[in-house]
Order: structure tokens, then C-alpha cells, then sequence
């Protein structure tokens, strides 16, 4: 059994570093084209995941994913990970969730992400006023600077809505280490470093319905 676990965890650590150089062979050969981004970054950081999230992470290494849409990285975390469309339970075992109706990387408006509090969105609660998130695309990297951190009721999807200018807002739930289904969502914004040109695509996005976030990634 000690056998199958190391190969298997070598497997996925060869499969991590190998989609991540992929990835960054695709920015260098295709800049203007913002798909087929890696899904997997190298050697996930475990320490904060509780034993049953890293199961379910190991076990989404097996199925199939669209392509991710950006890398999320937040330097004060050490903390690289693939941007999954949806915030479906097996998108959030792999990675993090761009919450459908929202920007996408480098539009005008708020773009946001959901990830689980036991998984790779623990370490949010170590994040301060000031701190920095970047999100890269094939094509660039946009810089966010976090200027409010709130904690929220499920049903308060005011986070949600478009804004005028290039924000971010990370979505988990909250307490961090509550047992069974958490109350309340930790709310991370941060606004542009360096606001992007206004994204054609954007004008005439609808607002979230109300309370699709937490449909979709209801407390984990």
C-alpha cells in the first residue's frame, strides 16, 4: 500500500511540473490567445488541506476538465493554482472557480473566484490589507491590490456585482475550521494594480443571480 501511495503521488507531482511548463511554452508561442491554460501546477501545498480534500484532489486528477482559464497566484501564500470555469465540486477539488457571470481576466469589472476554506483557499485567512494577487493568462499577467476583507451572510451576493473598475473577489467559507456546513463567506477584494483597457465582451454582461455563488459552491 506504501508503494502504491509513493507512485502514485510521484505521478502526480511528474503530471504537475509537466502541465506547468506546457503553459508557460503556450504564453512564449501564443500571447493573444487567453485558453487551453495548464490545469494542474506543481507540487500543491498539503499542509493546509484537511485529509479528505486532499483525497478528493487526488481523485479529480483522473477525470477530464475543460481547459483552465488563468493561473490564480498569490505570492504571500506560495499559493499557484488553475482557474476552473464553474464552481461545480469537482472543479473546486482541482483547482479554484470563476464564478459564471462575472468578469474574466482583463475586463473592466469584478472577476470572481470560489474555492474551499479546507482546501486550496484555506490560507486566505492569513491575507492583509496591501497584499497582492496576480491572475496570468497566456497573454498577461494582471496584478489586484486587496483593500477589503468583510465576512458575509450566503444570501449577501452584493459582492457579486459588476463594478466600474478591474477588481477581484475571492469567495470561501467561513470559520475556516468549523465542522459541518459553515455559516457565513469570507470575502477577499482587491482592486487592479494597473486597470485593464474596457473589454468589449463585457458590455452587456448580466449581473450573478442572486445566490448563485453559493448554489453552486454552498458551504464545504
Amino acid at each position: 500500500m506504501v508503494a502504491l501511495y509513493l507512485a502514485a503521488d510521484i505521478h502526480r507531482t511528474v503530471l504537475s511540473s509537466a502541465e506547468l511548463r506546457r503553459f508557460k511554452a503556450r504564453q512564449l508561442a501564443s500571447a493573444s490567445d487567453p485558453q487551453n491554460v495548464a490545469l494542474t501546477t506543481p507540487n500543491p501545498d498539503f499542509r493546509l488541506f484537511s485529509e479528505q480534500r486532499i483525497k478528493y484532489y487526488k481523485n479529480s486528477l483522473a477525470e477530464q476538465f475543460a481547459p483552465a482559464i488563468a493561473i490564480l497566484n498569490i505570492p504571500k501564500l506560495h499559493l499557484e493554482v488553475p482557474v476552473l470555469e464553474g464552481t461545480d465540486d469537482l472543479s473546486l477539488n482541482r483547482g479554484v472557480g470563476h464564478v459564471a457571470g462575472t468578469a474574466n481576466p482583463g475586463e473592466n469589472r469584478n472577476i470572481a473566484i470560489a474555492g474551499h476554506r479546507d482546501g486550496f483557499f484555506r490560507g486566505l485567512k492569513d491575507l492583509g490589507l496591501g497584499d497582492t494577487i496576480e491572475i496570468s493568462t497566456l497573454g498577461r499577467t494582471y496584478t489586484y491590490t486587496i483593500d477589503q476583507i468583510t465576512i458575509v451572510d450566503p444570501s449577501d451576493v452584493t459582492v457579486l456585482k459588476p463594478g466600474t473598475h478591474a477588481s477581484l473577489t475571492l469567495i470561501t467559507c467561513y470559520p475556516f475550521y468549523f465542522a459541518g456546513s459553515a455559516p457565513k463567506r469570507y470575502i477577499v477584494q482587491a482592486s487592479a494594480a494597473d486597470p485593464a483597457p474596457s473589454n468589449r465582451y463585457a458590455i452587456g454582461r448580466q449581473p450573478p443571480e442572486a445566490g448563485g455563488y453559493d448554489r453552486q459552491a454552498s458551504a464545504r
